[in-house]
């Protein structure tokens, strides 16, 4: 019985601590209850859905798309026939201009025009307006994100806007600047109308075209080598017949630092030289090329462009800070320093995360394979990366440098400007598929999967199996909810992810109290009166708190020893 003493003495020591300790608990704030704004629909039923359906429009096959927001497919007819040549029924389903893509005759006898006539304009999006307080034909990259951006486009006949009341841009005016495909060996006549009111240029990066044209002037877009740049109003053909196919960019070379940047790039696609080959000449927003090449179709089931690019918020606020173009270049020429520069958006294919389910997925079939064209738009490096799949790497820069040299691996790096193409296999294998599922891409610097630091978002996408594809082009997947990412509160950063996964809120936020706790300060010493004489006892310091249960533990210890001895003691008495 004596040896359950001691604890039992130690706790009745300690006993008087527990209202201490409950009570400092107490004071912890709750967890407070974010409400999660108007969450936008993940896809709507505005799209008709017989624009995700395998059809044929004037001749042109156009393959099934799974998208939530598919291409619509009188503009994939229009982009392979050329606006010239479909019908009138067609073009009008269209916003295109009758002279955006002019397709010439057969000049070989091989089945496809070998003349193309390709006209842009540069349009502005998420600009400044004096009649307007908000941006002006406005395009989101994410909710209630909206950085402004100078892009090529097609040449389009009607609104900038969808309708006179919605300031949204119609769909052929988007970031990123469309990618082009030509065939190998053709003519092409590549037609810049500056609609901007700054000049412009076009450089074709990586594709063949002659240093000056047939005419005499500069063919290189580079104002300070060939050829004064494009003045607004004014207008530029480049003139090029590319030997060699390949994934390409283009960009605009004027200011580069900033125009760059600001959306004027793109994917440029030379296709090999095959029978019958009708391209199709823009793939609007990059994704999937929903009529792919004679020579793509000979491997591959499939064939998505990405572009991967980023956006420095000042630059892009800073572009409309005024509505005179001349405060708009001293402020990007002189005093915007991209030396100084961070980017804050990421995107791919124009859109930032949750945005890139709707429109940019790679959709896969077991034991099929896909051809994947990706450029790095960057300013820094990136660092392509699928889940469940390891991609083989076929060409660099447009050059197949043959079957020696493809790389099979999870992780593949890309320098600013740099094109990879991929070959992806469905083939469950462990190498290259782990199997169907819903699988995640990115890049792989890890600030790249935020927007303006809020995570995740940036540029991730998903690879779906058919099979995890809801009849919309949601996958279906498993675990957090996609909603809050659909809510502007979420993007602004007051919306913890985490908050409502279990009934206490534990991983919310702290509720911010309206009244601040008083703090506890120690009284001040009272101060003795000068004529008072000292008191010996008011002098002795009274003992601590720690004094004080040293010296009950002593005590305590001093009975217990008494117990413990009391039969001697005891028997000491009876003597």
């Amino acid at each position: 019985m004596h040896k359950k003493v001691l604890p039992l003495l130690c706790g009745a020591i300690l006993l008087p601590f527990s209202p201490l300790v409950t009570a400092e608990t107490n004071k912890l704030p709750a967890s407070s209850n974010v409400t999660m704004g108007s969450a936008e629909e993940l896809c709507s039923d505005f799209t008709d859905p017989k624009w995700r359906e395998a059809q044929v429009i004037d001749g042109v096959e156009i393959q099934e798309s799974k998208m939530c927001n598919p291409d619509n497919p009188a503009d994939i007819a229009a982009f392979v026939k050329g606006t010239n040549n479909i019908s009138m029924d067609t073009l009008m389903k269209t916003q295109l201009a009758a002279d955006a893509i002019t397709v010439g005759n057969d000049m070989d006898g091989d089945g496809d025009p070998d003349h193309y006539i390709i006209k842009l304009e540069i349009a502005e999006l998420n600009g400044h307006s004096p009649d307007m307080r908000e941006p002006t034909t406005t395009f989101d990259i994410a909710p209630g994100i909206q950085p402004t951006f100078w892009v090529y486009a097609p040449k389009t006949r009607d609104m900038s806007t969808l309708s006179l009341y919605e300031p949204i841009a119609n769909p052929l005016l988007r970031a990123p600047s469309p990618v082009i495909r030509v065939e190998q060996g053709d003519i092409v006549w590549l037609v810049l109308e500056n609609s901007h009111y700054l000049p412009h240029s076009i450089h074709l990066h990586g594709v063949d075209h002659p240093y000056m044209d047939h005419g005499g002037e500069g063919n290189d877009g580079v104002g300070q080598t060939g050829q004064m740049d494009v003045m607004p109003g004014s207008s530029k053909t480049y003139v090029i017949k590319p030997r060699q196919p390949g994934t390409m960019y283009y960009h605009c070379h004027v200011q580069p630092h900033v125009h760059i940047p600001m959306g004027l790039q793109g994917i440029f696609v030379v296709e090999e030289n095959r029978p019958n080959n009708w391209v199709q000449v823009f793939n609007v927003g990059g994704g999937q090329v929903r009529h792919p090449s004679v020579a793509v179709k000979e491997k591959y089931s499939g064939e998505y462009d990405l572009h991967y690019q980023s956006a420095d918020k000042e630059l892009h606020m800073m572009a409309r800070s005024a509505n005179d173009p001349r405060l708009i270049g001293k402020r990007l020429n002189l005093e915007y320093d991209i030396t100084d520069s961070k980017p804050d958006y990421f995107m791919l294919n124009g859109r930032s995360f949750p945005y890139t389910l709707r429109e940019s997925l790679i959709v896969m079939e077991e034991n099929k394979k896909v051809k994947v064209r990706i450029l790095n738009g960057h300013e820094e490096a990136f660092a392509m990366h699928i889940h469940g799949h390891k991609p083989m790497a076929t060409h660099y820069d447009g050059v197949d440098n043959g079957p020696s040299s493809y790389i099979k691996r999870d992780v593949h790096g890309m320098v600013p400007a740099q094109r990879l193409d991929l070959e992806i296999n469905g083939t469950d294998d462990g190498l290259n598929s782990f199997g169907q599922g819903v699988w995640m891409f990115h890049d792989h610097v890890e600030k790249s999967f935020t927007t303006d630091g809020i995570g995740e978002g940036g540029d991730i996408s998903l690879l779906v199996y058919k099979n995890y594809l809801s009849d919309k082009g949601i996958p279906e997947v498993h675990g957090v909810s996609l909603a809050p990412y659909f809510t502007k509160e979420f993007w602004e950063g007051k919306y913890p992810v985490w908050q409502d996964y279990d009934k206490w809120k534990s991983l919310g936020l702290p509720e911010i109290r309206a009244t601040k706790d008083k703090a506890f300060v120690l009284a001040p010493p009272t101060a003795k009166p000068a004529d008072a004489s000292p008191n010996p006892a008011s002098t002795v310091n009274k003992p601590s708190f720690i004094g004080q249960l040293f010296y009950g533990f002593l005590l305590g210890l001093l009975a217990y020893t008494l117990y413990i001895r009391r039969k001697d003691i005891l028997a000491l008495f009876g003597k």
